[in-house]
C-alpha cells in the first residue's frame, strides 16, 4: 500500500520561498513517477512538477519552470518541491502523487496514489 504524506506548507509573502516534502512509503518507488499538483479553489488540480523516480528526470509546468525545483531522496523515499519567487497565484492546496509509469503525466486522473494535501498561501 502506497502512502504519501505531505509537509511544509504555510503562509509566505510575495517573492518568498517555500519547501514541502512528500515522505513515500509502502514499496519501493522505482519505475514510478512522483509528481506534485496544486488546486486551489474553485478551480482544477493542475500538474506542478514531476520527478522519475529511476533516472530522476524532472518535468514541470510552464507556470513554475525557473522557479520551482523537484528533486528526491532514494535513501529518503522523499520527494522536495522547492518554491521560489512565489506569488498570489500559487496559492493552492498541493498535493504529492505517485503513479507506476515511465511517462510523467500531467493529467491528474492518470495518478492512483494521493497524499492528503498541504496548504501553501501567499499573500500579496
Amino acid at each position: 500500500q502506497v502512502q504519501l504524506v505531505e509537509s511544509g506548507g504555510g503562509l509566505v509573502q510575495t517573492g518568498g520561498s517555500l519547501s514541502l516534502s512528500c515522505a513515500a512509503s509502502g514499496r519501493t518507488f522505482s519505475g514510478y513517477v512522483l509528481a506534485w499538483f496544486r488546486q486551489a479553489p474553485g478551480k482544477e488540480r493542475e500538474f506542478v512538477a514531476g520527478i522519475r523516480w529511476t533516472d530522476g528526470d524532472t518535468y514541470y509546468a510552464g507556470s513554475v519552470k525557473g522557479r520551482f525545483t523537484i528533486s528526491r531522496d532514494n535513501a529518503k523515499n522523499t520527494v522536495y518541491l522547492q518554491m521560489s519567487s512565489l506569488t498570489p497565484e500559487d496559492t493552492a492546496v498541493y498535493y504529492c502523487a505517485a503513479e507506476r509509469t515511465y511517462w510523467v503525466l500531467r493529467d491528474s486522473r492518470e495518478y492512483d496514489y494521493w497524499g492528503q494535501g498541504t496548504q501553501v498561501t501567499v499573500s500579496s
